[in-house]
């Protein structure tokens, strides 16, 4: 399982891509998924809005994930 970082979440991580492949027990939904991602990367706590995309398209929290799902991270966009 791969997630796709961008903008500020990419900084944080400091990739592209988070692989999740070697994990013991992946996450099963998106809250699960972001409730890891703060616990690995506490900066995430910093941003105001964090936004999961899940095959191309934003996911509620209890969504169920898949191993073959596309996943992507979309931080807070600031305008300008």
């Amino acid at each position: 399982m791969e997630v796709l970082l961008f903008g500020i979440a990419k900084d944080i991580v400091g990739s592209s891509v988070l692989d999740l492949s070697g994990l013991k027990s992946k996450p099963a939904s998106v809250e699960e998924l972001i409730h890891l991602i703060k616990s690995d990367f506490p900066e995430f706590k910093k941003l105001t809005s964090l936004a999961i995309a899940v095959n191309g398209e934003y996911a509620t929290n209890g969504l169920s994930l898949q191993a073959h799902d596309e996943i992507a991270i979309i931080p807070p966009v600031s305008g300008g």
